[in-house]
């Protein structure tokens, strides 16, 4: 059963980063968004930018970065067909994976969870595969999770998805606050997508926790020319 994306997140103080992706309710647009959440100083000190194609994170105060590494990546990058979307520098990893002809799968074989002791934050990703024609349109999610809770095993899990007008799938990183924070369980939540892009956007950016909420991106690809409009917000401006 979809669910409204906006009852959610409401619900939910911090699911941490999530990923959204979808087909738009006329069927023409292939629809993504990605947020972020932050409880520390140094987590909310960030900003997405734009540069051609991809997203990056950037710190909005470069003076009060502490430790960049799980922070700054880039969450968004496309390879030919294929537009990326991660939580984190695994976006490189799929990135040359599928350069040098490698499948998004194999490619995560090589990456964990983040090593975050005692979080261990799942790393989520997705990959939107544009074809010729919009019926080739597909997407797959993942996560990858400790498996034991010590951080000496990873689960990888996998969803490949045939696309349905008006359905997206939800992953995100947290169950819900705690500490340590609880990783997410289940499968990738069904929920609904409408056809318009600031719609979509605004429904999820003003559904996320206020204190805890630090920047969203969203992208509608047309899936018939492969152009795209989008929508970028920033807590810190």
């Amino acid at each position: 059963m979809k669910k409204r994306i906006n009852k959610l997140l409401q619900a939910n103080s911090y699911p941490g980063r999530g990923i959204v992706v979808g087909k738009s309710k006329d069927g023409k647009r292939a629809m993504l968004a990605y947020f972020i959440m932050g409880r520390s100083e140094n987590s909310r000190n960030r900003v997405f930018v734009k540069e051609g194609d991809e997203v990056k994170t950037q710190p909005y105060d470069a003076k009060k970065v502490v430790d960049p590494s799980l922070i700054i990546y880039s969450p968004v990058k496309v390879v030919g067909n294929t537009t990326i979307v991660t939580n984190g520098d695994q976006t490189d990893t799929i990135e040359q994976s599928l350069k040098e002809g490698i499948c998004f799968r194999r490619g995560l074989q090589q990456r964990t969870f983040e090593p975050d002791a005692p979080n261990f934050t799942p790393r989520i990703s997705a990959v939107l595969n544009l074809g010729k024609k919009v019926s080739d349109f597909n997407y797959e999610l993942s996560i990858l999770k400790c498996g034991d809770g010590k951080g000496k095993a990873c689960n990888r899990y996998f969803y490949l998805y045939t696309p349905v007008s008006g359905v997206g799938h939800f992953l995100h990183t947290y169950k819900k606050n705690g500490t340590p924070l609880p990783a997410f369980e289940g499968e990738p939540v069904p929920v609904m997508i409408p056809n318009d892009l600031k719609e979509f956007a605004d429904g999820i950016w003003e559904s996320l926790n206020e204190e805890n909420k630090i920047s969203l991106y969203c992208r509608a690809i047309d899936l018939k020319s492969g152009a795209y409009e989008d929508v970028l917000y920033n807590k810190n401006k």
